[in-house]
This record gives structure tokens, C-alpha cells and sequence, in this order.
């Protein structure tokens, strides 16, 4: 599919005028979403919120993808070349929207009513899929196993910052993590008549800790470890005799991931060794893989964003966080720029910004967004040899059978 330079400039037009005419009920919408402050897995009146508008302009919804209550995938169009659009929704516990998902569910649908009424004119089959869970559970990789991209070719989506971020995404990228529960566990006895009989499962906790932290100075500054004692006791009488440990480790390529997993791993093992405890390692949520920006598809993109005069110099990368988005960015070509918000001069999960993703300003480049996102798909779809490329790239899983063959 190729257009002339009159009708290129003349979807453009359309396009932008599409997301102007849904600016009204996609405002209320993020706002919505902002108030309902829904964490993963259950954001069920936010999921619904973003699905019933997509119905009102005209999509097919499905709801419930992947088994996913909170789940959907809102589809348009027949054409060879699938398009995902991805809309996050859920909230942060006890903060709200401190990353913003609100706008993130603000662009791709009102991107997605905008591309509805040209989806055959580019020849394009539009899903808009609502993934859960974000911040944590995973929505996007439990989509992604379970079939809700199969056949995508070329997969958007966008995530605000603090100001200052440039708009440009190429090369930037965001770390693997793993998410795990370290379960100590020691024996218990009274802590005064016979502490010598227990075996104390919240020392092994503490010195865990410890060990971490000395190794934190001996790793790559790029990498990440967090944690936090989840359980470590319930009286002062009492020897604990179970400790939790919630953990997380963070690397921008998989093979450091594995690495960096590994020594933290031994430094639970060596609390356990010294305490006398036994320990158990439990994963708590889906890997989250580094994320692949589609050099095209960023191209498209940054020049939207020229017309909209904003920053779009190179990169020097983001320096930490992580997405499920990854996940799809490794087997479909994906975009996920950084939006950035005027004003926005806190850190993302905090209370401030939960505050600024609600105002006037946000919204105004989440409709930019928006407007950049349709144009970044509607460029994919009439850039003959890109096109062609994308087609090609289309996601199938591969079904392993019992003796290895695909």
C-alpha cells in the first residue's frame, strides 16, 4: 500500500481531527481511571470503562481475553496487517496512579477511535487490548502465553515520565525483573526460658538483608536489587520461627538478569547456612524482559513529535524501571516511548505525581500521544516496504511437543 504526499498529509488531517472529536469522552475516561485507583488484576470498572467506550465507537469487544477478567480486546477492521494498541489501567497499592497508567489508557484509545473509520483504508486489522496488571502480575506476558497477540505484527504504546525525558525512544530501553519470596524457616521456642532451642528464622532475615547490601557495592551501577521483610515474627516471646522476604532483581540484558539473580540467591543461602534455618524460593510474578524499541516505528513516531515541537533529540537511555511491554517488544516489533509531562520535576511513584498524571497538562500530551500514535500507525501501514516487513514479523507461538519438535 503506498499513498501519494497529498494523501498522507490528508489521513494525517483526519486522524488528528478523529482524536480531537473523542477528546471529550477519552478525558473522561483517563479521569475516571485517575479516581478508581484500581491495582492489578482488579481493575475491573477501569477495564470496563476503556472497553465501553471502545464499543461506542464501533469496535467488536471481547471480554475477559486470555481469561483475564479485567482483560480485553476491542477489534476492527480485516485488513493483512494487525496493529495492537496496548492500555494499561491499573493503579499502584496505597498511591494510586503515581505512574500514570490513566494516561497511558487515555492515548491508545483515543488513538483507537481515531484509526476506527480508516482502518480499511489502510488495510489494517485494529485490536485495542486492555492489559491488567502492569505493576505487577504480568498482564501483558500471561496475554502474550495465552494467545491474545497472536498474529500481531507491530505493537504501541506509550508511558509518561518526569519532564525532561526526550521524546525520542530510539535506543532507549527499559531492565529485565524478577520478582521472588524468600521463606525462612527456623523453629520456635520461648525467648527467654529456652532461646537456645529455637532456631531463629527472622535473624536469617536480617542478615539477608546484610549480605545484600554489601553486595550492592559490587555490582554493575545499571543494576537493581530491592527488598523488604514481608513476614519476621508476632511477639517478642517468641523465637520466629518463619521469616518472608520479598525480592526483586533488575538488568538490562537477560544473561546479567541470570547473574545478578544468582549471587543475590547465595546470599539467602548463606543466612540460611548461618542461622541454621532452612529456605524456600518462590517466583511471585512473571519475568519481565528488556525492552526492544522498533527503530521504524520510533522514527515515525519522533517525527509526530517534531510537529508537535517537542524534544526529540537522541537518548542517552532510560536509566532503570521495567515493563511487561518487554515481553512483547522480544517477539513482535514494538513501540513504547516516553511521554513526557511539563512540570512533572518528581519522581514517578510518588504521591506528587500521581497528582500532576491528573492534570491539564498531562492531558494535553496524552492527546499529542494519541494523535502521534495514530500517525505512527498509519505510516507503518502505507510505507510499502515497512509494511511488507511488519506483515512478515506477525507473531505465531511456537507449540513444543513432548519430543521437542516445533
Amino acid at each position: 500500500m503506498f499513498m501519494e504526499p497529498t494523501e498522507t498529509a490528508s489521513i494525517r488531517t483526519a486522524l488528528a481531527e478523529g482524536v480531537t472529536a473523542w477528546k471529550p469522552r477519552a478525558l473522561a475516561m483517563a479521569q475516571q481511571i485517575h479516581a478508581l485507583k484500581e491495582v492489578s488484576f482488579e481493575e475491573v470498572h477501569s477495564a470496563g470503562a476503556a472497553a465501553d467506550l471502545l464499543a461506542e465507537g464501533g469496535f467488536e469487544v471481547e471480554r475477559g481475553t486470555g481469561d483475564l477478567p479485567t482483560a480485553f480486546t476491542a477489534t476492527a477492521g480485516s485488513g493483512d496487517l494487525t496493529v495492537a494498541l496496548c492500555v494499561e489501567y491499573d493503579a499502584l497499592p496505597d498511591i494510586g496512579h503515581a505512574c500514570g497508567h490513566n494516561l497511558i489508557a487515555g492515548a491508545s484509545v483515543a488513538a483507537a477511535l481515531a484509526l476506527r473509520p480508516h482502518v480499511d483504508e489502510l488495510g489494517i486489522t485494529l485490536k485495542t487490548i486492555g492489559t491488567p496488571a502492569e505493576e505487577h502480575g504480568g498482564g501483558k506476558a500471561l496475554l502474550l502465553e495465552r494467545g491474545a497477540f497472536d498474529g500481531v505484527s507491530l505493537a504501541l504504546m506509550v508511558h509518561p515520565v518526569q519532564e525532561g525525558v526526550t521524546y525520542n525512544p530510539a535506543g532507549t530501553s527499559a531492565q529485565a525483573v524478577g520478582r521472588y519470596r524468600a521463606v525462612f524457616t527456623g523453629k520456635a521456642a520461648h525467648a527467654a526460658a529456652a532461646p537456645h532451642q529455637g532456631v531463629n528464622a527472622a535473624d536469617a532475615a536480617v542478615l539477608s538483608q546484610v549480605a545484600v547490601g554489601l553486595l550492592r557495592q559490587q555490582i554493575p551501577g545499571d543494576h537493581r536489587i530491592a527488598m523488604y521483610v514481608a513476614e519476621g515474627g508476632h511477639v517478642t516471646n517468641i523465637i520466629p520461627e518463619r521469616a518472608v522476604v520479598e525480592f526483586e532483581c533488575r538488568a538490562f540484558t537477560l544473561k546479567e538478569f541470570e547473574t545478578l539473580l544468582e549471587r543475590v540467591r547465595r546470599c539467602f543461602e548463606g543466612a540460611a547456612l548461618a542461622t541454621g534455618a532452612t529456605l524456600a524460593f518462590e517466583d511471585t510474578e512473571p519475568l519481565y524482559e528488556p525492552l526492544i524499541q522498533d527503530d521504524a516505528l520510533a522514527a515515525h513516531w519522533t517525527e509526530a513529535m517534531d510537529v508537535f515541537g517537542k524534544d526529540t533529540s537522541p537518548s542517552a537511555g532510560i536509566s532503570g524501571g521495567s515493563t511487561d511491554m518487554g515481553n512483547i517488544s522480544q517477539v513482535i516489533p514494538s513501540l513504547h516511548p516516553w511521554l513526557s509531562i511539563p512540570g512533572a520535576d518528581v519522581p514517578i511513584h510518588s504521591h506528587a505525581f500521581a497528582a500532576l498524571a491528573d492534570s491539564p497538562e498531562a492531558y494535553a500530551v496524552m492527546f499529542e500521544a494519541a494523535t502521534a500514535l495514530a500517525w505512527t500507525v498509519a505510516a507503518a501501514a502505507t510505507t510499502p516496504t515497512e509494511r511488507a516487513r511488519l506483515i512478515k514479523a506477525a507473531y505465531r507461538r511456537q507449540t513444543v511437543t513432548q519430543e521437542g519438535t516445533p
